[in-house]
């Protein structure tokens, strides 16, 4: 008789247990559905237990906080995005009217001491324009839809003509670019966008660069433009936060935004692609990939 007793407890105890692991199972599933469908469903139990209960409701307290960081993150963002444009687009009502005052001024009787002061005035204006046109960039860019026109493009000679374009911005400070010869690369791309890559790049080695620049075509599974320079003090740079927004790395540096390597890594994922960075004895090695025209 007892061991019929024990039998019937063994079996019930299994069944329990076997019950237990088919609810566990159930929790599984549950989180995987959410995280493989994005959906906000609770996870719910079969089994009154005061423990798997307390577990289910703990885990739905974790995730229904998560759901709220989630949520405000976006909000923040989205602010954020807003004071951007904002910014940007108040600026540019003052700096026109600086313009023009500077140039009604130049065009009266000054003296060689004023006319110098003005020329230096009108230098820093030049200057706040163009970080400003950086803010107005990239707040176009995180708060509009990109339109892409993707077509076939030959790297190499676009790259090339871009850079002939640059000489005067490079002589006037002293910087020469060596582009490698490479045979043609064709890649899928919009044109426009990958001219803004470049002319990013180039004004970053002309505010950044401590000698001359050398440009590279390569071919692996994108094409990739690399940008490769000598830097200044790099233990200030980190190529882990170097495509971050406002990082500078150089803090001494007052007539950078910060923004030029955002934008260029922004550019290139819309075009499918991606942008990455390596600092080797002293010499700081920009790259960006783009997506490869593949012959069917």
């Amino acid at each position: 008789m007892l061991a019929i007793v024990l039998a019937f407890f063994c079996i019930l105890l299994i069944a329990y247990v076997v019950y237990l692991q088919r609810q566990l199972r159930s929790i599984n599933r549950q989180l995987t559905k959410r995280m493989q469908e994005r959906t906000r469903q609770p996870l719910s139990l079969e089994l009154i237990n005061r423990e798997l209960n307390t577990l289910t409701a703990n885990i739905n307290k974790c995730l229904a906080e998560e759901e709220k960081l989630r949520i405000d993150s976006i909000r923040r963002e989205k602010r954020f995005k807003e004071l951007i444009a904002n910014i940007s687009h108040d600026l540019r009502t003052p700096l026109t009217a600086i313009k023009g005052y500077q140039q009604l001024m130049g065009k009266g009787e000054l003296t060689d001491n004023q006319l110098k002061k003005l020329r230096i005035a009108q230098k820093h204006t030049v200057e706040l324009g163009q970080l400003i046109e950086h803010f107005f960039e990239y707040s176009y860019l995180i708060n509009a839809e990109a339109e892409l026109n993707i077509e076939r493009i030959n790297l190499t000679n676009f790259v090339t003509e871009c850079l002939a374009d640059s000489v005067p911005t490079l002589e006037e400070n002293n910087l020469v670019i060596h582009l490698e010869e490479t045979p043609p690369i064709f890649v899928l791309a919009d044109k426009e966008m990958i001219m803004r890559v470049i002319q990013n790049l180039i004004r970053n080695c002309v505010q950044h660069s401590n000698g001359d620049i050398e440009v590279r075509l390569l071919v692996m599974e994108n094409a990739v433009i690399s940008f490769r320079n000598p830097v200044k003090r790099t233990s200030e740079i980190d190529v882990e936060l170097l495509f971050n927004r406002f990082y500078t790395g150089d803090k001494a540096r007052s007539n950078t935004t910060g923004l030029g390597l955002s934008i260029v890594r922004l550019l290139a994922q819309q075009m499918g692609g991606s942008a990455g960075a390596a600092l080797q004895s002293g010499l700081l090695d920009i790259q960006v990939r783009l997506p490869l025209f593949k012959n069917k």
